[in-house]
């Protein structure tokens, strides 16, 4: 079975879903209130240069200051030149307080950090990127075959020779591109010719700082981005979208047209699928595994980590079979979430420990096969002698669980609660601090109806003592709205 994108629009937000042969692969959302603004192009206005880290915080006009690295800074090309001015080390040689410059989102706002910026602009079409300020000419990765990269690239060749543009720049054929022709490279350099002009004119023109180009909504990009050749056909459940898309597909990606369909189903496209179902178990920590085992998935803001454990997996032969059996089936579903969650950054592994070298690098090389039908970059370094892995995917948008989550009001995203014995001991405290601030003979404790339970009972005996000891007599209150952490000393 071939993979299929599935676009399901409402007013309120986008949410799209590739499934390969019935399962699950990947999941974008994209609400109204709050898009994405990664490749977003702004004017924007230094506010701060930090010295000491070699960067800068700029306004774009979003509300929250962004952040720019030295090594985002690109130098323009000077005129008559294919050299790009030689780069500083010092960002103080580029930026000062008020200056206004041109910025491309490269990654969006994530918790407490603001988008992070480039000078470095990349405009994309279906087959090229443009970068105006590089003279490099390249081809996608993923074309792994030599004589198709030699043949795109004179292709390439050929098509700027015929289409004289108005700028000076640099281009990268992308994965859509393989197996196409002169007309369609074509094409793509006229549409991104007239698209860079008209950036560069609201540029020049723009008096203060704002967007000035915005990129195509989730279900144009879907267009754009994710179809390949594997792609059998894409389900649309709102005609006017759908409209909106074959418009699109007439200018920009004809080829495409064709697998566009009309989801005319009483059901609900996601229904049909289970994708609604499959989000919320990738909401989950735990992971099942088919044999028995399960991944534990945590995500902090400065890592993931996952751990691998063999559960009711007993195996068949010895320990070491069983560890290795688990840990490739840990790998491969592993990949999947990381997929699936959009999790990117610093991610550790925590297989289970094997002793055998053979069967470590074997680990390796299953793993990044499962890692290499993933677009965002990563990297993987080898197993090492405690069984755990480093690597880093690239993150640019916020995963699953940061776009459908918040954190839980009761414990403030820690996970865990105070138990009540620890609150009871809270309580204790803060009646023998404050006993002897008033005259009052009375103190009322409001609190969760298992803390005062358990004052009432396990605890009843050191209430007693506190009575004595404090001279006061002390008066228990369930308040049913307060969480189990929560309360409250009143004197009477």
């Amino acid at each position: 079975m071939s993979e299929e994108v599935l676009v399901n629009i409402t007013p309120m937000e986008t949410r799209i879903a590739v499934v390969d042969a019935g399962i699950l692969e990947e999941i974008h959302i994209e609400r109204r209130a709050s898009s994405g603004i990664v490749g977003n192009i702004y004017t924007g206005k230094v506010v701060r240069v930090m010295s000491g880290m070699q960067a800068a915080f700029v306004d774009i006009g979003t509300g929250r200051n962004c952040f720019i690295h030295v090594d985002d800074l690109v130098p323009p090309i000077p005129n008559n030149s294919k050299v790009p001015i030689r780069r500083s080390s010092a960002i103080g040689d580029y930026l000062h307080e008020g200056k206004k410059i041109v910025v491309q989102v490269t990654k969006d706002p994530m918790g407490s950090k603001g988008a992070r910026l480039t000078t470095a602009l990349s405009i994309p079409s279906r087959y090229l990127v443009f970068m105006p300020h590089t003279v490099h000419l390249g081809v996608s990765h993923r074309i792994d075959d030599s004589g198709e990269r030699e043949r795109l690239l004179q292709v390439l060749s050929e098509a700027l020779a015929k289409e004289s543009l108005d700028q000076s720049g640099g281009f990268i054929l992308r994965t859509a591109a393989e197996g196409v022709g002169l007309e369609e490279i074509l094409a793509d350099l006229r549409f991104l010719g007239r698209l860079w002009a008209t950036v560069s004119q609201r540029a020049r023109a723009a008096a203060r700082v704002g967007i000035i180009h915005q990129d195509f909504p989730l279900q144009l990009r879907v267009l754009r981005d994710f179809v390949h050749p594997g792609v059998d056909r894409i389900r649309v459940d709102n005609k006017q979208s759908l409209v909106a898309m074959q418009e699109f597909c007439a200018d920009y990606a004809p080829q495409v047209e064709h697998i566009l369909e009309h989801y005319l189903g009483h059901q609900p496209l996601f229904h049909l699928y289970d994708v609604d179902q499959e989000i919320q178990r990738a909401l989950n920590s735990k992971v099942e595994l088919k044999s028995g085992g399960y991944l534990v998935i945590e995500q902090t803001e400065a890592m993931t980590t996952v751990d691998v454990n063999t559960g009711s997996f007993l195996g068949r032969s010895n320990l070491e079979e069983t560890a290795f059996q688990t840990n490739l089936e840990a790998a491969v579903s592993l990949a999947h979430q990381l997929r699936l969650r959009n999790l990117g950054g610093i991610i550790i592994i925590d297989f289970i420990d094997m002793q055998d070298h053979q069967h470590r690098t074997q680990l390796h090389l299953v793993l990044e096969k499962a890692m290499s039908r993933d677009s965002a970059r990563n990297s993987i370094s080898p197993v090492s002698d405690l069984g755990l892995v480093q690597m880093t995917r690239m993150r640019v948008r916020e995963s699953l669980a940061h776009i459908l989550c918040e954190d839980c009001p009761t414990c403030q995203g820690r996970g865990v609660l105070k138990s009540a014995e620890t609150v009871c001991h809270e309580i204790f405290r803060a009646i023998m601090s404050n006993s002897g601030s008033d005259n009052n003979d009375t103190i009322v404790v409001l609190a969760a109806a298992r803390v005062v339970d358990r004052l009432m009972d396990e605890e009843s005996a050191n209430v007693a003592r506190l009575q004595e000891f404090i001279g006061k007599s002390v008066s228990l209150k369930v308040e049913p709205m307060y969480s189990g952490e929560q309360f409250d000393i009143v004197p009477l």
